[in-house]
């Protein structure tokens, strides 16, 4: 079998695996193992193969976890808006209880409110800014 076979077989290998454990990092490493097969095509040493796959892979794979790094990460679950339609919605507060928290009418259900740290007990208009089982929390508009 040529040296490029095996490597395409490797890649194969790994893209499987990864699909059997979703870890994204596999396929940058697979990249490494394609790097390889190519330079086996154009007739490079096992050691120059080597060298390739391991420059590619691991290239990719620090590319790849220097991006992750410099993207902000998602607010939770309770607080995305891409998770929980309501989070960003608005409700009319009529009265809050000493304690910070109150009731509002929202979708045709009665719900437990709270107010966002920092926010002052005042009625009228409030978005809701995250969702705490059947707790909405608001922050004044």
């Amino acid at each position: 079998m040529a040296q490029s076979s095996i490597w395409w077989v490797l890649a194969g290998a790994v893209i499987a695996l990864e699909l059997l454990t979703g870890t994204f990092y596999l396929l940058m490493l697979s990249l490494g193992l394609v790097g390889a097969a190519i330079a086996a095509h154009l007739g490079a040493s096992i050691t120059t193969q080597l060298v390739v796959a391991a420059l590619v892979g691991g290239g990719f794979v620090l590319g790849w976890r220097r991006h992750k790094q410099n993207k902000p990460s998602a607010p939770p679950a309770s607080a995305n808006r891409d998770v929980n339609l309501d989070v960003g919605e608005t409700v009319q507060v009529d009265a809050w209880n000493p304690d910070g928290t109150g009731s509002v009418k929202y979708r045709g259900a009665h719900w437990d409110v709270a107010l966002a740290s920092g926010a002052n007990p005042a009625p009228g208009l409030h978005q809701i800014v995250e969702v705490v089982g059947s707790r909405l929390v608001l922050r004044k508009l």
